[in-house]
């Protein structure tokens, strides 16, 4: 073979009829093969196992892996490894000794999510609705930390509207340390940066179903050369479906940030993704009104378009701190489009002192949640 399209899914499935499963069947016949995607070179596929099997299948996803990448004209392989459980009823949490229920009294810690090596807190930036500028408040938030001090990544977890890349201005392609299994995250403006959209072209739709998503965004936390780092930012994907519950679940994150709106139907979603935060005893670390109006660049008049103090007075409501109001302004979308967000391409307006004040009080909360020590627990259903 020698171009890229002549590339298909059922060559890479007569490729992975070398690789046998546990039981020694071939790969392209087994069941556990879930989904196969080709796109300009780059091959995505999936393998969905039981969970008490996925330690003897990591064999068999590394050589899937090898063999697919050894396939002419295939530019790079992902193969991820998935392992659902069926959903059932939480089971009732276990009563301390001296009688305090709810994880709030001095029993044994609950079980930590996943750490990252080389990042000492994870936070994430959810919104509970698309649309309301979570990925721009994302990296703006990240540059805001950098900019008092800190270390800082920025991981894209939203698979299917990845904007990390066209927000930082940076395209290429992330490089493998020497043995080929984990990436080197991109850098720019001082920050570590990791997203699907560094991998695929811009124009690609990614049809994945769930189980493939929440693998991907795995190993981009796991199999990235991340740190040493303060802070990573996860610009996580909107709503508070299974991809949002599970990253919650099964990260160690220190907190969340609620980015909304001021209108009544965001504040509705951000109320919902506060709820599931919640629900997992992931700390609020705040919320952000975002769009909280509107600036006129010719008279430098200030309209309210879709509201104001919305989000201020639901969080005061749901007894989360208000982190502060960001503006809809020109300067923020045309910096955003170019590559340059506001933090950086003009760091001493009013727009990027918006964004320092909500990093300023997220570093503050994130202080407060690290002084407790209360960390995420690990939440496993059985």
């Amino acid at each position: 073979m020698s171009n890229t399209a002549e590339l298909s899914e059922d060559l890479v499935r007569s490729t992975l009829a070398s690789v046998r499963t546990p039981e020694g069947v071939a790969l392209s016949v087994s069941p556990a093969l879930s989904g196969v995607v080709v796109t300009a070179g780059k091959v995505y596929l999936s393998i969905n196992v039981d969970p008490a099997q996925a330690r003897a299948w990591e064999g068999v996803r590394a050589a899937a892996e090898d063999a697919v990448k050894a396939v002419p004209g295939v530019v790079s392989a992902l193969v991820t490894l998935t392992a659902e459980r069926k959903m059932a009823p939480p089971a009732p949490a276990p009563q301390a000794a001296h009688g305090h229920g709810h994880g709030h009294g001095h029993g044994a810690p609950a079980p930590r999510g996943i750490s990252v090596p080389g990042v000492a807190s994870i936070i994430a930036v959810a919104s509970g609705k698309g649309g309301v500028g979570k990925s721009t408040t994302s990296i703006n938030l990240a540059l805001a930390l950098r900019d008092m001090g800190l270390k800082v990544g920025l991981l894209d977890a939203d698979i299917y509207g990845p904007s990390v890349p066209r927000l930082s201005g940076v395209a290429q392609k992330p490089e493998t340390t020497e043995d080929g299994r984990t990436m080197i995250p991109l850098e720019n403006f001082g920050l570590q940066l990791m997203s699907i959209g560094f991998l695929v072209e811009e124009d690609t739709p990614m049809i994945w179903r769930g189980p493939m998503v929440m693998s991907a965004i795995s190993q981009m936390l796991k199999e990235v050369k991340w740190g040493p780092l303060d802070v990573l930012v996860v610009d996580m994907p909107p709503g508070t479906g299974d991809a949002q519950l599970t990253m919650a679940q099964q990260v160690n994150l220190a907190g969340a940030v609620i980015v909304s709106t001021p209108q009544d139907l965001a504040l509705i979603d951000a109320r919902r993704g506060v709820a599931m935060f919640e629900k997992v005893n992931i700390p609020i670390l705040g919320v952000v009104e975002n769009m909280s109006h509107f600036i006129c660049p010719h008279c430098g008049g200030r309209s309210d378009i879709f509201g104001h103090g919305g989000a201020h007075a639901e969080a005061d409501k749901m007894g989360v701190p208000f982190l502060g109001e960001i503006p809809l302004h020109m300067r923020i979308r045309e910096m955003s489009d170019a590559g340059l967000p506001i933090v950086v391409s003009d760091p001493e307006s009013p727009q990027a002192a918006a964004y320092r004040h909500v990093a300023q009080g997220v570093k503050a909360a994130l202080d407060r949640v690290t002084a407790s020590g209360k960390q995420a627990p690990r939440i496993v259903i059985e």
